[in-house]
């Protein structure tokens, strides 16, 4: 018996004769009815080899292998597949153009944060960080496959992910079963906590070889990596964290090659991404086997540009960092963070979080994990936790068309039309009418203390009607542009909730 997205595993011996990972293929046909789901298979050392699935319908499956191995070809099973566990909600995809949802209809909304190297720090380090993630309120990690060589993230890993030789080198022709299985473990470990793995399966910051595979050897880590890794309902595929510092090695067709890979081995068809160093280096997100943009760049206001640009779900997961190291992508301020995220979720995208406070023993969030020592993750779970409270489906920026004043505050309405919100950010109007409600329902309306984290009941006041402005020809104001105004307080960072009554 297998619950609705949990993992069924078969796991089936023969000899393992020269080298399994590049002599062996292997598949299974998981067949409903008229329905056939082709799932790779992968060696798992010594005898052992794995055929895994994530059941997506409930219900009675058959499946039967094919290798070119007499002993694993021709192998037939079944299972039978229950209702999902408890606060299990399946993968998550692409829903409504710009926003996610999961398999079974529940709204996801992208509230990650970094740690790229996280799974290769001593043990104990790494129950650290899930213990920080159970408290924090992220939903979503950035992390590497591979371990990572950069400043304050300098120290030797658990273990490769491919095996030794014998003169102390990494052997890229063999994959190194324990690293992959420990991997696993915390993926799985994540998925109870909520938690979807955004794993980064390539990156520049290397002194082992990774970055420097060859074509091959990259092709069939890819294929490798999804037939392991696909059947984990929390996965999500990041091409690369920085792919254009790459592109000397692993040219731009190469890139798509690997997304036709994980389309063809990975019948969840977990969502896609691939992600720039360079802010003027945004890969073409609008090629079909991209599901959503993920960049890096600090201008937020901009993403309902990039939202028109690409017509996909926006997740930028390099605002910048709080903290204080050298670099200025990671020294802003806790406020600028939570800033930053208010106006790009206000502006119809997502937005990642990370901390990179100087520690004496380079104990960095952002590269390690460990303990949060910083302010914004808690006003960024506020934030996440008011959108979930109000059974929000994703929200639309206003403004698209009309830029005054939308330039500079940021506005959007949910899907549902029942709730929308206003953000003022640094602006500190004392009262305010644009973006409010024309008709005289029935509307309740909070303040919103972004950094205080409060919600209080707004006072309202007559519409307020300016004098008209004149430029030239054209003249603004005059009348009033809502059924009534709201008095407010005068100061930053403060945004507004209208709620529609029934």
């Amino acid at each position: 018996m297998t619950h609705l997205f949990d993992i069924f595993e078969a796991r089936l011996k023969a000899p393992a004769k020269g080298n399994p990972y590049l002599d062996v293929t292997l598949h299974a046909h998981f067949k409903q009815g008229n329905r056939s789901v082709r799932v790779t298979g992968f060696h798992d050392g010594g005898d052992e080899y794995v055929i895994r699935f994530m059941p997506d319908a409930l219900g009675e499956w058959t499946y039967v292998t094919t290798s070119n191995v007499a002993d694993l070809d021709g192998r037939e099973g079944k299972l039978t597949v229950m209702d999902a566990r408890d606060g299990v909600h399946g993968p998550v995809h692409v829903r409504n153009r710009f926003h996610f949802a999961h398999a079974d209809g529940t709204p996801y909304f992208p509230f990650g944060t970094t740690c790229y190297a996280w799974t290769h720090q001593p043990l104990d380090m790494q129950e650290q960080t899930l213990a920080s993630l159970e408290k924090s309120g992220f939903n979503k990690i950035r992390m590497g496959v591979f371990p990572k060589d950069y400043p304050f993230n300098t120290n030797e890993p658990l273990q490769p992910m491919f095996l030794q030789k014998s003169d102390g080198g990494i052997d890229f022709d063999r994959p190194n079963p324990a690293a992959f299985q420990h991997l696993e473990k915390q993926i799985a470990r994540l998925g109870d906590l909520g938690i979807e793995a955004d794993l980064i399966l390539f990156h520049p910051y290397d002194r082992w070889g990774y970055a420097t595979m060859t074509e091959a050897q990259n092709l069939r880590y890819v294929e490798y990596a999804a037939a392991r890794l696909s059947p984990f309902r929390n996965v999500w595929w990041a091409l690369a964290n920085e792919y254009d510092f790459l592109l000397d090695t692993i040219p731009v067709e190469t890139w798509d090659r690997f997304c036709h890979i994980l389309e063809e081995n990975d019948p969840v068809q977990h969502l896609r991404s691939i992600h720039n160093g360079d802010q003027n280096m945004n890969f073409d997100h609008r090629k079909p086997w991209i599901t959503h943009v993920c960049i890096q760049n600090w201008d937020v206001k901009r993403t309902p540009e990039w939202r028109l640009a690409y017509g996909k779900p926006v997740v930028n997961d390099e605002p910048e960092y709080e903290g204080n190291i050298i670099y200025c992508w990671g020294n802003i301020s806790a406020e600028e963070l939570v800033h930053r995220f208010w106006i790009t979720v206000m502006r119809g995208g997502y937005a990642g979080h990370g901390e990179t406070y100087v520690d004496p023993d380079d104990l960095i969030w952002w590269a390690k994990g460990g303990v949060l020592h910083g302010e914004s993750w808690k006003r960024i779970s506020f934030l996440l936790k008011l959108m979930q409270d109000d059974k929000l489906e994703g929200l639309e920026p206003m403004g698209m068309h009309d830029q005054w004043p939308w330039s500079r505050i940021s506005g959007a309405r949910d899907l549902g039309g029942k709730v929308s919100y206003l953000y003022f950010g640094e602006h500190q109007p004392n009262q305010w009418t644009t973006g409010l409600p024309t008709d005289d329902g029935r509307y309740e309306v909070d303040l919103i203390d972004t950094w205080n984290m409060t919600v209080t009941p707004a006072e309202r006041i007559e519409a307020f009607v300016p004098h008209p402005q004149r430029h030239g020809n054209i003249t603004r104001g005059g009348k009033a542009d809502a059924a009534f105004g709201i008095e407010l307080p005068g100061r930053p960072y403060l945004a507004l909730r209208v709620r529609k009554l029934d």
